[in-house]
């Protein structure tokens, strides 16, 4: 079949006009969308982040990839930073809807441990990330979404209708999927296997015919979990009745222990609520089943 999707990660700050006429050429091998790193359009926010970018090369690379005629463009946005007031958060994302993306994702900043930002904190010399402002945040971004027409397909992922990307939506439906070159991952819903991520290490063993890879096999109840923890993370959520009988009323049984407000539960679909979604890993781990003894 047609390939759908090909997407190049890139950073504002690589993105000059000579780098995009260099990647244009792609085009003719598929490339069709750009992922593009820009975090936040304010400065401060950057330098607390550690970005090699600035604000303004942030807007900049956006609209110099559009004028080279790529339409399908995905921006990262991170909230949560001791440098971001709600006010600021809400700049960010009039900035994201004024140029038009189709796609964005977005995350809370998380705190890494032996990070130098983690380092930092524990010193005092930066502040620390706080959970309430994050949570806040997290529902304004909900709001203004929505707001502007997108959809959130996934807890994380928002797409003008029918601009999904299409390896997040297999990523979170459970689909298989192949990853190919050092660092890269797999999962075929029974394994997960993950390339070495040392560039010198893999092409040394792919010239020997060995390809370099650590693999988990997933017994069935990690195999369930699983799928409960992606599936309650994605606007079509977790249709508990396709696990049988027995699994299904071992997943029924934990709806007593979350609160109401959180999900809704009809047809055997299970759907978290916009309050859930600030709780989803909580009830995932509410409804995980145990290992057979």
């Amino acid at each position: 079949s047609a390939l759908q999707e090909f997407t190049i990660e890139t950073n504002p700050d690589d993105l000059t006009s000579s780098k995009i006429a260099e990647l244009s050429t792609l085009q003719a091998v598929g490339l069709n969308r750009f992922s593009i790193g820009i975090q936040s359009f304010h400065d401060e926010d950057l330098q607390y982040m550690n970005r090699a970018h600035n604000s303004n090369e942030a807007q900049t690379a956006v609209k110099k990839v559009q004028d080279a005629g790529f339409d399908k463009i995905t921006i990262d946005l991170i909230y949560g930073t001791p440098t971001m007031n709600d006010e600021r958060w809400l700049q960010n994302l009039e900035t994201a809807f004024a140029l038009d993306v189709p796609h964005i994702s977005s995350y809370a900043l998380t705190v890494e441990p032996k990070t130098a930002l983690d380092k930092k904190i524990k010193r005092g010399e930066s502040k620390t990330v706080s959970d309430e402002q994050g949570a806040r945040q997290f529902n304004i971004l909900m709001n203004e979404m929505r707001k502007h027409g997108y959809e959130q397909y996934e807890i994380s992922n928002f797409a003008k209708p029918g601009r999904y990307a299409v390896h997040n939506t297999n990523y979170w439906r459970g689909k298989h999927y192949l990853g190919l070159g050092p660092s890269a991952h797999s999962f075929n819903t029974h394994a997960r296997r993950w390339n070495v991520a040392n560039n010198i290490n893999y092409i040394n063993s792919i010239v020997k015919g060995i390809l370099p890879y650590e693999e988990e096999v997933l017994t069935p109840a990690q195999q369930v979990n699983e799928r409960i923890m992606t599936a309650l993370r994605t606007q079509w959520g977790l249709e508990v009745t396709s696990f049988g009988l027995q699994v299904a009323g071992l997943i029924q049984d934990g709806l007593q222990y979350i609160d109401k407000a959180h999900y809704t539960y009809s047809n055997g679909v299970l759907v978290l609520t916009q309050e859930g979604k600030l709780f989803a890993d909580s009830i995932a781990a509410e409804l995980f089943i145990e290992e057979e003894e």
